[in-house]
């Protein structure tokens, strides 16, 4: 039921509803891209600032573009650092994705970086996360900021497997991403649908079920996606922009089949 709130703003809640809800990884810096994800109706998008060249103005302007596109922006940082986290918030990211969470301390660390109380967030509400101090003053902003912001732990190297459950108690963290690519590459798999991966896969999805947090993947197909599903995932990303326009690149390629007969 709506709040009367955008719909980008109710990301953690419906995350917390295990709704369903699909997004995509953003590698081009382009804002146009985001407003044709809005069209087509995702709900959420991830801005990679990790594997992607996107610095502090370029993810703002993609942040802006997301917010007047009613998407949700999220964003992956590159590392755990309090102030690359300040930064995507402040420039109105509503989740934070932070890579290679392997400790119950680094997940205390990330969830403090998000959060004003009981957190170390710096104060910041003459911004676009604070509507430009137009909220009614810093109380506002803050209450406001701590229930729309999400932090997300990435859980993807073999260290963090058994740490899951203690990842996923620590106050402050909303979900988890299981970044299978990593793991796959650690393992010696073929893909990231290898039945080794799956089996590690098995072990932090079984932990995240028993602490009762939402889970987070990056789906190969439909197939996977389902599979996934069943081990308790609500939330899923496909594909990237940029794998998006190579297909579709391929695809009118093939169809007219130049040169012509």
């Amino acid at each position: 039921m709506s709040t009367g709130k955008p719909a980008f703003t109710e990301f953690r809640d419906r995350l917390k509803k295990r709704e369903q809800m699909l997004g995509t990884f953003l590698k081009m810096p382009t804002t146009q891209t985001i407003e044709l994800l809005g069209t087509v109706g995702y709900d959420f998008v991830v801005i990679d600032q990790e594997h992607a060249p996107l610095g502090r103005e370029t993810t703002d302007m993609m942040i802006l573009a997301c917010r007047a596109s009613n998407i949700t922006p999220v964003v992956r940082v590159g590392d755990a650092a309090d102030h690359n986290i300040l930064s995507v918030l402040d420039c109105g990211a509503i989740g934070v994705m932070v890579p290679h969470v392997d400790s119950a301390e680094k997940a205390r660390q990330i969830a403090r970086a998000c959060r004003y109380t009981g957190g170390s967030r710096g104060m910041g509400n003459v911004t676009r996360a604070g509507r430009w101090g137009s909220l009614g003053g810093m109380n506002a902003h803050k209450k406001n900021a701590d229930s729309e912001v999400t932090c997300i732990a990435m859980i993807e190297d073999l260290e963090a497997v058994d740490h899951v459950g203690a990842i996923a108690r620590v106050e402050g963290i909303d979900a988890i991403f299981i970044g299978r690519g990593d793991l796959t590459a650690v393992i010696g798999g073929e893909q990231q649908t290898d039945p080794k991966t799956t089996a590690v896969v098995e072990k932090i999805t079984a932990q995240a079920r028993d602490a009762n947090i939402p889970i987070i993947i990056l789906a190969s197909n439909k197939e996977d996606a389902l599979k996934m599903r069943s081990l308790g995932a609500s939330t899923f990303i496909v594909g990237s922009d940029h794998g998006f326009f190579k297909s579709g690149a391929t695809a009118g390629m093939k169809e007219l089949g130049l040169p012509l007969a």
